[in-house]
């Protein structure tokens, strides 16, 4: 089995320093697909409505082989928008 690094950006990149064995792509895809949102759901923006999370695998050489973005947007409808705030002159 070869070793993966499973790379996280959240507008900051965070490095896996250890990473993991894997069989293959399959299990690397795999693998990468359960990570995006169980890290992005511990990060979900609290100033602001738009956020992108990608995962970057890299292989033993260094090399990105995959990638995974997941985005999260939120968008105030209707009565539920928050009241604007005045602005003092």
């Amino acid at each position: 089995m070869a070793r993966y690094f499973f790379d996280f950006h959240d507008g900051e990149m965070h490095r896996d320093p250890v990473g993991q064995e894997c069989e293959g792509p399959d299990e690397v895809r795999s693998e990468a697909m359960h990570a995006l949102p169980a890290i992005a759901k511990e990060k979900v923006p609290k100033d602001g409505n738009k956020q992108a999370y990608t995962i970057l695998v890299r292989n033993e050489r260094n090399v990105t082989v995959y990638t995974a973005t997941l985005t999260f947007a939120g968008i105030w409808l209707g009565e539920n928008e928050p009241p604007i705030e005045e602005q003092a002159d």
